[in-house]
């Protein structure tokens, strides 16, 4: 069912939101105080790309990754997280896309503090 589940994901959006995350990464890495949020990004596209069939673990960071998570939930992580909350609330208004909508609320979880979060 992953397999099945992934690949439909990859066509309805699953390589658009991937070229996306990616492309933020980018943007971040031009400057060298924004590579550690780029890294980060570029982590949230790997997963995007193949969110079926796994989960998110948050919380095993240290007082850095603390004060990375602060300064991405001020700066980017709002912004990302209302934007998977809203193609996820539309994506459950239909029951053929419940699942999508579901994996869209992983990627706001993970949106909001990505320092320190494992993928598992």
């Amino acid at each position: 069912m992953n397999i099945i589940g992934n690949i439909i994901w990859l066509l309805i959006g699953g390589i658009i939101a991937s070229a996306l995350w990616f492309l933020a990464g980018a943007l971040l890495c031009i400057t060298i105080i924004g590579i550690p949020f780029g890294l980060q990004c570029f982590k949230i596209s790997v997963f995007v790309l193949w969110p079926f069939g796994k989960e998110i673990e948050l919380g095993h960071f240290g007082a850095g990754g603390l004060i990375f998570n602060i300064i991405w939930l001020i700066v980017f992580g709002w912004e990302f997280a209302i934007a998977h909350l809203i193609i996820g609330a539309l994506f459950c208004i239909t029951i053929v896309g419940v699942p999508f909508g579901l994996q869209h609320f992983k990627f706001a979880k993970l949106g909001l503090i990505p320092f320190g979060a494992k993928i598992r």
